[in-house]
């Protein structure tokens, strides 16, 4: 674990850049440094924020390629008297550093960005909150590492899918060998049509800008199974594709020659109709959480339907993954299913680990879901009460919040919950393999990507 920034004891607030005013950006970060409570989950779970670090946390700038939304959110959200939060762009991030002089900055821009922010802001001296994942390719990821090493400064990632109790609690019986050694991950994971296709509405459906699903969303599921065993990835071998959602979907609607007609007929549009999950036609940009403006990212003009020859992932993938512990783990993945949530089996040599999570698109709760089951080999199963956090991401982004704004308690420092750049590289490198694995039809080692 990296090294812990904590704010100093003295009253100076500690000075934060946000670059990427995304939804993420904005509702998660932004908001909690300015001491605006409350807002807009939204039916995608941005996690907008209750809870109030103004008192330890200064947003001196915002940074993004899309001016006009960086400057409404000053003009609207930030609290009349608050202080100067002044605006830039991507190519004056060297006039933001040395002008708002921040001790640290919040990526949360489009992935493929991620890589040039970190390494200008290390070399600066400044300390790094990155949104998961830390980048958006294995190469890049190494680029951050190596340019940690040579700084002062230091990067935390992301991954919040650490923080949640269910997943502590996991990590606490297997810390305390209540199934013995760790043998066997098994990890199904599936995206519901609303927040699967979404991602296919959005700069995410390009490899150039993502990296793919399996490093944009899987990296937290990775992570999670690594900090699981306490292991490192070694070897990958994936199989998967577009079934879902391109030009040659099966649900795409034959005979529709605009993007309107497609919208009419399109059964993912037609089951959410009334939601506001999908952005319809309006002759206007696109807006996000707070009615902020994506005027350059996503302009009047740009209609995007769910079957564009742009889309270039997968929409599903199933992989096998080794570890440098001897464990192994079956990871799958599906980004159109009709209910969210995993089906998760940790198997070891005294005993297995059960947990299902599982919720409709409109947010009801199936049968059994929150399930957490300990079956020893030669007793009796045992059923392990999990209390549901509150806030987003079923309580982990309240936590994780803390650790960056305020510092890791004692709970947090033994159970490694910050992410370091070793960790969000590898995570990386897991998921670029699973891609390239089922691109290319072989076993990928981690070695070949992250040296």
């Amino acid at each position: 674990m990296s090294e812990t920034h904590a704010p100093p004891s003295s009253t100076r607030r500690r000075r934060y850049a946000l670059i990427g005013a995304s939804n993420r950006g904005v509702a998660s970060f932004a908001k909690p440094m300015i001491g605006v409570a409350g807002g807009q989950d939204g039916a995608l779970g941005y996690g907008a924020s209750e809870d109030d670090f103004s008192a330890v946390a200064e947003l001196v700038a915002v940074l993004d390629v899309d001016r006009m939304r960086a400057e409404a959110f000053v003009r609207t959200l930030v609290p009349e008297g608050y202080g100067p939060v002044a605006v830039y762009e991507p190519d004056q991030l060297g006039e933001l550093l040395d002008q708002t002089r921040p001790d640290a900055v919040v990526i949360a821009s489009p992935d493929h960005t991620h890589g040039h922010y970190i390494q200008a802001a290390l070399a600066a001296g400044v300390d790094v909150i990155s949104e998961k994942p830390m980048v958006a390719t294995s190469a890049e990821a190494a680029e951050v590492v190596e340019a940690e090493r040579a700084s002062s400064a230091r990067v935390h990632v992301t991954h919040n899918f650490r923080y949640p109790a269910r997943h502590r609690r996991i990590k606490e019986l297997l810390t305390q060998g209540a199934i013995g050694r760790p043998l066997h991950v098994a990890l199904d994971y599936y995206v519901d049509t609303r927040h699967g296709a979404s991602y296919f509405l959005r700069w995410n459906r390009s490899r150039a800008a993502s990296g793919g699903l399996t490093i944009h969303k899987s990296t937290h599921h990775l992570d999670l199974i690594a900090w699981w065993l306490g292991a490192d990835p070694t070897r990958v071998y994936a199989v998967g594709g577009r079934d879902f959602y391109g030009p040659d979907s099966p649900h795409r609607p034959r005979g529709a020659d605009t993007p309107a007609e497609v919208r009419e007929r399109d059964p993912y549009h037609q089951a959410q109709a009334g939601s506001g999950t999908f952005p319809e036609a309006t002759g206007q940009a696109r807006t996000g959480l707070f009615d902020l403006p994506y005027e350059v990212q996503y302009p009047a003009e740009a209609e995007m339907t769910l079957y564009d020859d742009e889309i270039d992932i997968e929409d599903h993938v199933a992989s096998l993954i080794t570890y440098d512990g001897g464990a192994t783990a079956a990871y799958s993945v599906q980004f159109s299913a009709p209910w969210e949530g995993y089906r998760l089996t940790i198997t070891g040599t005294h005993g297995s680990i059960e947990a299902f999570v599982g919720r409709l698109p409109g947010g009801e709760a199936l049968p059994g879901s929150g399930s957490l089951v300990l079956r020893p080999l030669f007793a009796a199963a045992e059923s392990i009460e999990v209390s549901a956090g509150s806030g987003g991401h079923d309580g982990a982004d309240p936590l994780m919040r803390r650790d960056l704004f305020v510092g890791p308690d004692a709970e947090s420092v033994a159970m490694g919950l910050m992410a370091d750049a070793r960790q969000g590289a590898l995570a990386v490198a897991t998921g670029e393999a699973i891609w390239r694995s089922a691109e290319q039809g072989r076993a990928i080692e981690i070695s070949e990507l992250l040296p």
